[in-house]
């Protein structure tokens, strides 16, 4: 009889150390330093493929086009996913982003008006320094008068501004559909390219100035770093911990406003972008410190477009832009978000 009984408990083992192995393979059981150093090599490894692939005719030239692709798709990935983040840190909210605010809906109008009251021509031949100046000192002036309301009454004073943005977008995005209408088919299809991202036609000048912006910002946002970790805990528990918090929060979203309008400004909206990416690097790391966050976040959305890019183009032959495929997917894990919260 316990010659017949022995077999369940080895059978238990066996199961236990087979869970535990495959426990260990999670990324959460691999330490933030660890887990970095291979993300950076990965996106290293993207990074060189992408510009040595298939590399043919004028060596130079194409390096250099190449370059400013990766380097525009590097921009793209800190601003949005940093903005992302601190934007979720702050509204204590894993599923808004910066995007739902109306930034997006505000370039679509920006670019919409031009086209209508211009002309397509006029939009075309523009000097790409004074529009992207323009389009980006119209996004921080127009976030800098939405965050007016920013704690000014109480604790829902947030709730409010929130809700402001939504409704702002709203209204952008129906005075730009009556804009459309109204305008000629022909100047609708120059605008209608204006309304995806693209990682094509990007001025070098415009992409150092960029790079320069997002490279001073990500420095501010790395030197607050601790102070997003007490952030993250509740607006009562930071002030009680000595932070603050107003003029935190205030910081940080203005610094938001700085990356959405710069990204926005070079390569066009990609609303859903950041909700993908931070919410993979949630669910990569163990403990949510905003020293580790902070560089998965940037190296997770390089790896994201980098690589996409690079499958897009070898595998797919162009079949569609990046941006369409990054709005969908973006787009099915907010609904999951929405839903998964709604059960709770």
């Amino acid at each position: 009889m316990p010659n017949k009984l022995s077999p369940g408990p080895t059978r238990r083992r066996r199961f236990s150390l087979r869970g535990f192995s495959l426990a260990m393979l999670s990324p959460k059981r691999i330490s933030p330093a660890a887990l970095i150093t291979v993300m950076a090599l990965i996106t290293v490894a993207c990074i060189a493929v992408f510009m040595t692939l298939e590399l043919r005719g004028n060596l130079s030239y194409a390096l250099s086009r190449r370059g400013i692709r990766v380097g525009a798709m590097l921009v793209v990935a800190v601003a949005v996913g940093l903005s992302t983040l601190m934007f979720q840190t702050v509204t204590a909210n894993r599923i808004l982003t910066p995007s739902i605010m109306g930034f997006d809906a505000l370039y679509i109008l920006i670019q919409t008006a031009l086209v209508f009251m211009l002309g397509s021509s006029t939009l075309l031949t523009a000097s790409p320094a004074l529009k992207f100046g323009a389009e980006v000192g119209l996004m921080i002036v127009f976030s800098a008068l939405l965050y007016r309301w920013l704690f000014t009454g109480g604790t829902g004073s947030l709730h409010l501004m929130l809700l402001v943005g939504i409704v702002i977008g709203t209204l952008f995005r129906g005075f730009s559909s009556l804009l459309q209408r109204l305008m000629e088919p022909s100047e609708y299809m120059v605008l209608q390219d204006l309304f995806f991202a693209s990682f094509n036609q990007v001025e070098p000048m415009l992409l150092g100035i960029s790079a320069i912006i997002v490279a001073l910002v990500t420095i501010v946002v790395w030197k607050l770093r601790k102070s997003f970790d007490v952030l993250a805990l509740g607006r009562e528990t930071a002030i009680n911990l000595g932070v603050d918090h107003q003029r935190i929060v205030t910081v940080v979203l203005v610094l938001c406003s700085i990356l959405v309008a710069v990204s926005t400004a070079l390569v066009g909206p990609v609303t859903f972008f950041g909700l993908l990416v931070v919410s993979l690097a949630y669910q990569m790391v163990r403990k949510f410190s905003h020293a580790a966050l902070i560089p998965i976040v940037c190296l997770l959305g390089a790896i994201t477009l980098v690589g996409g890019q690079l499958v897009l183009e070898r595998v797919f032959g162009f079949a569609t832009a990046l941006s369409v495929i990054i709005e969908f997917v973006g787009g099915l894990l907010f609904l999951y978000l929405l839903l998964k919260g709604s059960l709770k």
